[in-house]
């Protein structure tokens, strides 16, 4: 089994939105990582989290996840382990722009757009 296996489960399980199973699977990853790949994956950790939140409803979990997920992805450039990171983080935003924008107050009739969940895809 090469090393490259589990991660690309864990892209299918993202792409499939299985956000949490996804979650478990990139823990276990970072957990035997170091440096900027550690970063890179908990980026992706932190994404799943926040679509995960941003589905289930919690508006608040979902904007600190996002916004974190961002901070760890920042260092990992347009393209990452063959995977266009930055049409992602496009995508990733776009999805989250309607709980971005200035509220007054909680966001309460925010939903996500199913449409707009991204993808991770690969550099084309």
């Amino acid at each position: 089994m090469s090393s490259t296996e589990p991660f690309a489960q864990a892209i299918q399980l993202f792409n499939e939105r299985e956000f949490f199973a996804c979650h478990d699977l990139l823990e276990e990853l970072w957990s035997e990582s170091l440096g900027a790949e550690r970063d890179f994956l908990q980026g992706l950790i932190h994404a799943a989290v926040a679509l995960f939140h941003f589905t289930e409803g919690n508006l608040t979990g979902a904007r600190k996840m996002h916004d974190s997920a961002l901070r760890y992805l920042q260092n990992s450039g347009e393209n990452h382990r063959g995977l266009d990171l930055q049409r992602f983080r496009r995508d990733f935003d776009d999805c989250f722009a309607p709980l971005l924008e200035p509220h007054q107050g909680y966001p309460v009739h925010v939903c996500i757009d199913e449409t707009k969940i991204p993808s991770i895809l690969p550099t084309l």
